[in-house]
């Protein structure tokens, strides 16, 4: 009899902290599982839930249609390997290229500082995203960072790295009835249009 974890929201890590980018490209990346490497520590993740990537797609669309079409960037979603300055790969949820990065997708790999990056919190990994991730973004000088929580339908939003610390100078939670107002670009939105559930 065959067992599977499929519906189970999980996230493994290595045990030793000797992982390169080398590794990480021979990893089976179409295998549905998500693989990043922070401080040499292999983290392997399920791949996103439904409403996970529904509210992706709600992100995808405000900042598409605020960010892309207004030509102040280009935002990506996941799966896709960043690699920061000095770090070796993570898997942001979305992204945003500034437009004189937006020549970088030709490229084999995306090595540079977005304007904005965004995680949406899984049930397995919250600390991943605000603890471990958080410092690798404020350390590299990522402007903006957004962290979206759908159990409790609100966000929030860190500003003003300061990469000596690996901390964010501003951090605002954004309640379920507020509106998110970018502290650095031009792209504002009800917190709960990223939540609205598929009619």
């Amino acid at each position: 009899m065959l067992t599977t974890l499929a519906e189970r929201d999980f996230m493994l890590l290595s045990v030793d902290a000797n992982w390169t980018t080398a590794d990480w490209e021979r990893l089976p990346h179409d295998s549905g599982y998500r693989f990043e490497i922070i401080h040499g520590v292999l983290y392997m993740s399920t791949a996103p839930s439904p409403y996970h990537q529904w509210v992706s797609r709600q992100t995808f669309l405000v900042l598409n249609e605020q960010i892309d079409d207004a030509g102040m960037g280009l935002t990506l979603t996941a799966p896709l390997g960043l690699f920061l300055p000095g770090s070796q790969p993570v898997q942001p949820d979305l992204l945003v290229l500034a437009p004189e990065d937006c020549g970088l997708i030709r490229e084999s790999r995306l090595e540079t500082i977005p304007l904005l990056i965004v995680e949406i919190l899984s049930p397995s990994n919250p600390e991943h995203d605000l603890v471990t991730k958080l410092e690798l973004y404020a350390s590299a000088g990522v402007p903006e960072y957004w962290v979206f929580r759908p159990p409790q339908r609100d966000v929030l939003v860190y500003s003003d790295p300061d990469p000596l610390t690996g901390t964010y100078r501003r951090a605002d939670h954004l309640p379920p009835d507020g509106e998110l107002i970018s502290p650095t670009l031009a792209c504002r939105a009800p917190v709960a249009q990223f939540f609205a559930d598929p009619a």
